[in-house]
């Protein structure tokens, strides 16, 4: 019976292991778009999660909420952060700070 329960449990860690990294590869994708539109730089290629829980979508149905947060750079110079915010695997905001624009 432990053995069960040590496999199910190891399941359930591999099954967020993997929503997590799928998760975060979706944030990091949404970052390089929304900072190309903006024409902004992507510094370090990098998301990083800051915040995370669980949250009922606009169905009732109960998903992951996640925060990530990464900084980008308008004149190379100065670095700012921004901040994708998503609910299950939907992108539900990108923010940007507000940044210095190049003239």
């Amino acid at each position: 019976m432990l053995d069960l329960f040590l496999i199910i449990i190891l399941l359930l860690f591999a099954y967020y292991w993997s929503s997590s990294m799928k998760a975060r590869e979706t944030a990091y994708r949404a970052a390089v778009v929304h900072c190309q539109k903006m024409d902004v730089l992507l510094l370090d290629d990098y998301v990083a999660l800051i915040g995370q829980w669980l949250k009922k979508d606009e169905f009732g149905v109960t998903k992951v909420w996640r925060s990530f947060q990464f900084e980008f750079s308008s004149t190379g110079a100065e670095r700012y952060h921004g901040k994708v915010v998503m609910l299950g695997e939907k992108i539900l905001s990108i923010q940007l700070d507000p940044y210095r624009i190049q003239e």
